[in-house]
């Protein structure tokens, strides 16, 4: 059984999934979907949630831990333990990711594509910061949780994006 509660937050209204005792899923409203869960704030696991986004919505580390269970792929775990590693504040690459989990995996090199599939697979944003990674060039790249919404999360880490750019948009005339 699925359970859910919903968090306001300054990126808009969240939705907190959990299997009763870890987070599974943290959704923007552009990915919510209506479903047979179980609205039940009560549980532990949705307190320590909010408690933690509290902190971060502050501006401040957050020193207490969510238990997480996010479910994809090996490899797609593999990227998500490597989100986890970036700290507070922090960016880095797609390609440092997949650089070392090429290393992880024995392997000689590994597809920055294919680790941006996973980073966009997270399905626990901003506990599992995904929003700390960018293009090689600094490009502020997609985000599930929209871009406008990254980029508030890189403003609440107090991160310097004078370095970073948006990608531009261009219409044919």
């Amino acid at each position: 059984m699925e359970y859910n509660c919903f968090y306001q937050s300054p990126v808009g209204q969240l939705e907190l999934v959990s299997d009763g005792q870890n987070l599974t899923q943290l959704l923007f409203s552009n990915q919510q979907q209506p479903t047979e869960r179980v609205n039940k704030a009560s549980l532990p696991i949705f307190k320590q949630a909010r408690s933690w986004l509290d902190t971060y919505f502050k501006g401040e580390r957050p020193q207490e831990t969510v238990p997480v269970q996010p479910s994809g792929t090996a490899f797609q775990q593999y990227v998500w333990e490597e989100l986890n590693q970036i700290e507070y504040g922090e960016l880095t690459t797609y390609g440092d990711i997949a650089q070392r989990i090429a290393k992880k995996m024995n392997k000689d090199k590994m597809s920055a594509q294919a680790v941006g599939g996973a980073v966009g697979s997270n399905p626990i944003s901003i506990i599992i910061p995904c929003h700390r990674v960018v293009g090689k060039n600094g490009s502020l790249t997609g985000y599930g949780g929209t871009l406008p919404n990254k980029i508030k999360l890189l403003e609440i880490e107090n991160i310097d994006m004078t370095h970073l750019f948006t990608p531009k948009h261009t219409t044919k005339p």
